[in-house]
């Protein structure tokens, strides 16, 4: 894999990415971490992104979350086994869920899937609100209660996540964009940003950074 980067400017000493550098922070990594999950757990919908087998196209979907594992990093979304994204799982388990705010806090999550069918799960997440996806069928089996084969779960399991989230409200954001165009200061205040690989986390070791 090749490791060239690309660049247009040469800046000299100074910063190329200023607003990189005005958010920097000390804050602890765990305490980033408990706000992220806080924050997809907020946010809930998202997007999933897998790989069309086919074609090689990546496709997104609007997802919601059904719960996590392992202090929240892990997620899981509910789906109809029949759909074209659990083929595209099998075919390719890479994915990547991204959620975003009215405010314009994000989180990307990278990690590996699996499409989980297993009951107790099932019935463990199970919500009524999935009968309007997948209809009832009139057989007495495809009627979209918890024991409705179709239901399955996709679990993702999380390598790499990147994010900025802060508890700024939208108006203070403007303000500081505002306050940023005139003085030509970039913007600041992120509670939480930047990457980190997510299974050193869950295994008990420190999260390691990557390069922003």
């Amino acid at each position: 894999m090749s490791n060239q980067q690309f660049s247009n400017a040469d800046t000299g000493n100074r910063p190329a990415d200023p607003y990189k550098d005005a958010n920097k922070d000390e804050v602890p990594l765990q305490t980033k971490i408990e706000d992220l999950t806080q924050f997809i757990n907020a946010t809930k919908f998202a997007m999933m992104t897998t790989r069309d087998a086919s074609s090689g196209n990546l496709v997104s979907r609007a997802m919601a979350l059904a719960a996590s594992e392992v202090g929240g990093i892990d997620l899981l979304f509910h789906t109809n086994t029949e759909s074209n994204k659990t083929d595209e799982i099998k075919s390719d388990p890479h994915v990547n869920i991204s959620f975003i705010n009215s405010s314009g806090d994000w989180a990307s999550v990278s990690g590996v899937s699996e499409v989980v069918t297993d009951r107790s799960l099932v019935k463990k997440h199970y919500s009524s609100e999935l009968k309007a996806w997948l209809g009832d069928l009139g057989d007495g089996k495809h009627d979209g209660s918890e024991n409705d084969p179709r239901i399955g779960i996709i679990r993702v399991k999380t390598n790499t996540i990147t994010y900025a989230v802060s508890h700024k409200t939208f108006v203070g954001k403007l303000a500081q964009v505002a306050e940023g165009i005139v003085t030509g200061s970039a913007v600041s205040g992120k509670q939480a940003q930047g990457n980190f690989v997510a299974r050193h986390w869950k295994s008990g070791g420190p999260p390691q950074s990557l390069a922003q």
